[in-house]
């Protein structure tokens, strides 16, 4: 990693006085945590600055922190810092145009570039590693409760240091933070893991209901009616989906859900071997090789969408034959 990138985002973060940080629309813990955290370190840091962390609140993650509301047309010289966002139009909670410059921090694969200051590093576990790796190379302020949270934005976007972009950098990282903040980890874990018994009841309903096809490729429509019946919340299903990892007969798996209020549907793929994050960016979608997302409208797209997976774990299963 080149050390200037550090400096240059440090660079910004000194020379404005009002700084927004945004992430991406249906967060998950590493983008709220990310920007949560960086809001808190600069605040700690530069007591003097108006920094404000924004976006549509999910309930089950307040424990992060609150988030903040922001009147954008008094933003006349300000700084926006975008958390785990891979593309322009899935920035949540602000105008982007609005801002004087922009400053992008992010560990998704994207050939979109909209910042002035652009930190990509595919190879991180998340955004909050780098988030660490930040604040162990410029003198910002860290405390119990960002190491807290960083921690748990790791731990939720690596599924437990499981998947394969946990690298040795990502340890020793972590490690460094707990050794130099103290934190006892061990009591986090109920934060990111306890659940209800309507979600655990949930959880049984896919395991059920998922269908498998003769490829590898396991798939299940979630109804409106399934979530109400089970008394859970749209983003459910989706944060589930590493629930279903190292299943012998699957090789590719995705949830789709409806969303009703913003007439939506939320497609969630992982993968152990198909590279998928091109079929999702087929359908304006994205992500990593093998975990990605896509949001689309179109219900008719979704068999279409099925049937590339179908296609990619036949041709997957047929290359892996072909090499033994």
């Amino acid at each position: 990693m080149d050390k200037k990138i550090y400096k240059r985002i440090y660079k910004k973060i000194k020379k404005y006085d009002t700084i927004v940080i945004a992430r991406h629309i249906s967060p998950d813990p590493d983008a709220i945590a990310s920007q949560i955290s960086l809001r808190d370190a600069i605040k700690l840091t530069f007591p003097k600055k108006s920094v404000y962390a924004v976006g549509t609140g999910v309930s089950k993650f307040k424990y992060y922190g609150l988030l903040d509301r922001i009147d954008e047309d008094l933003l006349e010289n300000a700084l926006l810092i975008v958390c785990d966002v891979p593309n322009y139009a899935r920035i949540d909670g602000v105008d982007p145009s609005k801002f004087k410059e922009i400053v992008k921090i992010d560990h998704h694969p994207s050939n979109e570039t909209f910042a002035s200051v652009d930190w990509v590093d595919e190879n991180a576990s998340s955004t909050c590693q780098m988030i660490i790796e930040l604040l162990f190379n410029v003198p910002l302020t860290i405390n119990q409760k960002i190491a807290e949270n960083l921690y748990m934005g790791v731990v939720s976007d690596s599924d437990r240091f499981l998947l394969s972009y946990t690298t040795p950098k990502t340890f020793k990282l972590v490690g460094e933070l707990i050794e130099k903040t103290g934190i006892d980890f061990t009591k986090l874990y109920a934060k990111l893991y306890e659940r209800p018994i309507s979600e655990i009841r949930f959880h049984g309903f896919i395991a059920t209901n998922i269908v498998l096809n003769d490829s590898g490729l396991a798939y299940l429509k979630i109804s409106n009616d399934d979530v109400k019946e089970y008394n859970v919340d749209v983003a459910t299903a989706s944060n589930m989906i590493n629930d279903f990892n190292y299943i012998k007969e699957v090789i590719v798996w995705t949830f789709i859900t409806y969303d009703e209020r913003n007439d939506i549907y939320k497609i969630n793929i992982r993968s152990r071997g198909p590279v998928i994050n091109e079929i999702a960016a087929k359908y304006n979608g994205g992500g990593h090789k093998f975990a990605s997302g896509i949001r689309m409208t179109d219900k008719r797209e979704i068999d279409n969408l099925l049937h590339d997976l179908d296609e990619a774990c036949l041709k997957y299963k047929e290359m892996n034959e072909e090499q033994q």
